[in-house]
C-alpha cells in the first residue's frame, strides 16, 4: 500500500510536524510513504516539494491571492482565515505519483484548491488539525457555531451578511465534496465533536486518533545539567510557554499567562520562578510581568526544543481554543507536567493533578493555584514529572499511531465505495 501524504510544510509548525511525525512512523513500521509538500525544511528523500524558482514563485503568488478577498472585510479580525481559491497543481502531480490512498493534513496557504480534491479520484483520509476543513474559512471558530449551519454573518470577517465570504467558501466545499470517498481524522475528541456537529462533515465517519511524539527524541533530561548548557538558572523554577506567534496571537492566550503570573507574584513567588517563552522574540515595549523573563525565539530543531522542554519545571498552555497541541504532547514526553483551561483537546493529555492541571475556562486565578499546584511540593512534582512522561509513552507513541493509521488506510480501501453526503 502506497501512501500519500500532503501537507503544506513538513516541519514548520506543529500541524506540519504532527504529519511529519506521522510519515516518519508509517516508515518505521515497514509501510510506504511519501509526503508532497508546498515547502520541505527537513531533507528528507521522501518529500516531494516544488524544486525550481518558478514552482516557488508560484506557491508564493497562490499564497498571496488566496489572502486578497478577506481584505475586502476592513472590520475583520486578526485571525488566520483561508480562501482556498488559486490555482494548485495537485491533481498532476498525484497522478505522476500513483498513491494507493491520499491522507491530507494541513493544506492551507493556498496548497489545495478546495475543487481539487474531487478531481483525485482516490480514497481521502482526512486528519484536522484545526476547525477549517469544516467553517467558511476560520480555522478556529472562537464562540461562533455558525458552522452548524452554513456559515454566514461571520464575526471573524466583522460581517452581518448571511451571503458573505464565510458563506461562499462553505458552498463551494459543500458542492465540491458531495461524492468523493473520505474518511475523517481529529486527534483529539473536542475536534472530532465539532466535525460531528458540522453541516459539511456530520454524515461522514469520523475516528479519532491522536497525534504522535518520537519518544527518543523527546526524553527526559537531567535538568540542572541542560540549564548549565542552556545558561539557565539553578536556583530558580522555571515557568515555560511557547507557541506559533506566541505572544502575538490572542488564542494563544499570553494575555491570561500574564495576569495569572502577576497574581502568582502577589502571592510570594516574584523571587522564585522566572518565565521562558519560546516561538517570540523580546517585544520592543516591556511589559511588567513580574518574573523576569528570558525570549527564546523560534526554535525549528527537535534537539533545542526538547532541551527547553527538559530544562523547565512546569508548561504552561493558556489557549482559549485548540486541538492538540504539540507543546503539550512534547512537554509531557520530556517529563514536564502541564498546566492548562479545560477546553478542546487539553483533557485529552492533561490528566487532573495527575500529569499537570486543568484550571477552570478562563479563570486566571486557578490558572495561577495550577501553576503553583505544581511547583510548590518536590515530591509531588516528581511524581507529576513520572506520569507526564509515561502518558506520552503509553498514548502518543509514534508506532502506534503508525498501525492506527494503517489499519484505516486498509479498511477505507477494502470498502472502496464513496461516501454521500
Amino acid at each position: 500500500m502506497k501512501t500519500l501524504i500532503i501537507s503544506t510544510y513538513d516541519t514548520a509548525g506543529g500541524a506540519a510536524r504532527a504529519a511529519y511525525r506521522l510519515h516518519k512512523g508509517l516508515i518505521k513500521i515497514g509501510e510506504s510513504s511519501q509526503m508532497l509538500v508546498q515547502e520541505s525544511f527537513s531533507g528528507d528523500s521522501n518529500i516531494i516539494a516544488p524544486q525550481t524558482n518558478f514552482e516557488k514563485g508560484l506557491a508564493k503568488l497562490g499564497h498571496a491571492l488566496d489572502a486578497i478577498p478577506p481584505k475586502f472585510y476592513p472590520q475583520r479580525k486578526p485571525t488566520e482565515f483561508s480562501t482556498q481559491w488559486s490555482l494548485d497543481f495537485i491533481e498532476k502531480k498525484v497522478a505522476k505519483l500513483k498513491p494507493d490512498i491520499i491522507n491530507l493534513h494541513w493544506i492551507n496557504e493556498s496548497h489545495v484548491k478546495i475543487e481539487t480534491l474531487a478531481k483525485l479520484n482516490l480514497p481521502i483520509v482526512w486528519t484536522l488539525h484545526d476547525m477549517w476543513a469544516f467553517t467558511g474559512g476560520c480555522h478556529y471558530s472562537q464562540n461562533c457555531q455558525r458552522y452548524i449551519n452554513s456559515c454566514g454573518a461571520c464575526p471573524q470577517l466583522g460581517s452581518s451578511k448571511n451571503f458573505d465570504l464565510s458563506h461562499w467558501i462553505w458552498k463551494r466545499k459543500l458542492q465540491a465534496w458531495k461524492n468523493i470517498n473520505l474518511t475523517i481524522i481529529t486527534p483529539s475528541n473536542w475536534l472530532a465533536d465539532c466535525a460531528k456537529a458540522s453541516s459539511l462533515f456530520k454524515d461522514l465517519p469520523i475516528k479519532v486518533i491522536p497525534n504522535s511524539i518520537d519518544n527518543n527524541r523527546y526524553k527526559p533530561l537531567d535538568r540542572q545539567i541542560i540549564r548549565e548548557i542552556l545558561g539557565l538558572p539553578q536556583d530558580k523554577q522555571l515557568i515555560l510557554f511557547g507557541a506559533i506567534n506566541a505572544t502575538s496571537s490572542p488564542r494563544k492566550g499570553f494575555y491570561l499567562l500574564q495576569s495569572a503570573i502577576q497574581t502568582l507574584c502577589k502571592s510570594g513567588w516574584r523571587k522564585k520562578a522566572e518565565l521562558m517563552v519560546i516561538g517570540a522574540s523580546q517585544p520592543d515595549s516591556k511589559n511588567d510581568f513580574g518574573f523576569k523573563i528570558n525570549y527564546l525565539g523560534r526554535l525549528n530543531d527537535d534537539i533545542s526544543i526538547a532541551q527547553i522542554y527538559a530544562a523547565a519545571d512546569v508548561f504552561v498552555a493558556p489557549s482559549t481554543q485548540d486541538n492538540l497541541p504539540n507543546t503539550v504532547m512534547e512537554a509531557l514526553a520530556c517529563g514536564t507536567p502541564c498546566v492548562a483551561f479545560k477546553i478542546g483537546g487539553m483533557p485529552d493529555m492533561i490528566e487532573h493533578q495527575q500529569n499537570g492541571y486543568l484550571a477552570q475556562p478562563f479563570e486566571v486565578e486557578d490558572l495561577a493555584q495550577g501553576i503553583a499546584w505544581v511547583l510548590d511540593n518536590k515530591e509531588r512534582h516528581q511524581k507529576l514529572c513520572a506520569l507526564a512522561r509515561k502518558k506520552a509513552e503509553q498514548e502518543f507513541n509514534q508506532e502506534l499511531q503508525a498501525r492506527r493509521y494503517v489499519y484505516l488506510y486498509t479498511e477505507t480501501l477494502a470498502i472502496g465505495k464513496p461516501n454521500q453526503h
